[in-house]
């Protein structure tokens, strides 16, 4: 029984070995074949904000490999009306896994410290360790090997962005981000980058332009994210000059691959024009979660083979 709370938590081979997985389930699922890994296991999902791939993923994934998900709502009064310790300590008696989607990190930690079972960060204000892994194999699909690639990111420094810089870490990705002043990884996390993937190369600008320029993709996420809604008047203004238009896209290298995790605010981080274009692969990405978060549940519940 493993955590998965941030990339951090895996090694390069850990990621290979999820990787590995992925790929057999989906080859078998493209095949009509449902792989029952899990039989009787049960998966419960703790989300404290709205969802729609993280949710429909781990769910059908769960199903898919012969197990249960519960999905639990405001009723099961998580952090309300009872302590953490005594609801993380009760709650890994009935299920195996727990996918908790929480606005704060240390929920996610505190949850993760009291249960008895495994604990998944399906995402945090901190870190959406899930979605970057179905990037990457996406991009593994796509290219084969990852090592020497570089992954351009254009936006807000926030919790996709500090998953993905940790991702291309562990798989020897150059990591680009052009972000404005004010948004870039802050001290604290790019002292954590030096100390888990020493070998990641990691360059950060405030130029777009000069950001994808050797991209083999260039990466975009909302410029607002949950919770930040206060701010969405100012952040507009500040990335009004880091949207992925037809023109940046012109200057990035013949046929790099547009990504966004999504949900997208066309028209803001994105134009429809680069989105819905033949190089964007976000359709791609959101179908992956499937597969991928099957093999990150198979891997952590070990029934891997």
């Amino acid at each position: 029984m493993r955590n998965l709370l941030t990339l951090a938590d895996l090694k390069s081979a850990e990621i290979d070995r999820i990787f590995a997985i992925t790929e057999d389930l989906k080859t078998k699922y493209s095949q009509g074949l449902r792989e029952a890994l899990l039989p009787g296991r049960v998966m419960a999902l703790l989300f404290e904000k709205p969802s729609l791939r993280t949710r429909v993923s781990f769910e059908a994934g769960m199903i898919n490999l012969g197990g249960h998900s519960l999905f639990l709502g405001d009723d099961v009064g998580f952090g309300a009306r009872e302590s953490k310790a005594d609801f993380g300590r009760v709650l890994s008696q009935y299920v195996d896994v727990v996918v908790i989607r929480a606005y704060h990190h240390q929920t996610a930690e505190d949850l993760a410290r009291y249960c008895t079972c495994a604990v998944i960060n399906g995402l945090t204000d901190y870190a959406h360790p899930c979605q970057a892994l179905a990037d990457l194999y996406t991009l593994k699909e796509l290219i084969g090997r990852l090592k020497g690639h570089t992954l351009a990111y254009v936006g807000d420094g926030n919790n996709v962005a500090r998953s993905l810089a940790e991702g291309c870490g562990k798989v020897g990705m150059k990591f680009v981000m052009a972000t404005p002043k004010g948004y870039q990884f802050d001290a604290e996390f790019l002292a954590l980058l030096g100390r888990e993937v020493p070998d990641l190369e990691l360059h950060v600008t405030t130029d777009p332009a000069k950001a994808v320029r050797e991209a083999t993709a260039i990466y975009a996420d909302v410029w607002t994210s949950m919770g930040q809604e206060a701010e969405s008047q100012q952040r507009r203004k500040d990335f009004a000059a880091y949207q992925i238009n037809a023109k940046l896209l012109a200057k990035a290298p013949s046929g790099a691959f547009f990504m966004h995790c999504l949900p997208a605010h066309r028209g803001e981080e994105v134009t429809d024009e680069v989105i819905d274009g033949p190089q964007s692969i976000v359709v791609q990405q959101a179908s992956n979660r499937l597969h991928v978060q099957k093999g990150i549940l198979a891997w952590t519940l070990g029934a891997q083979r």
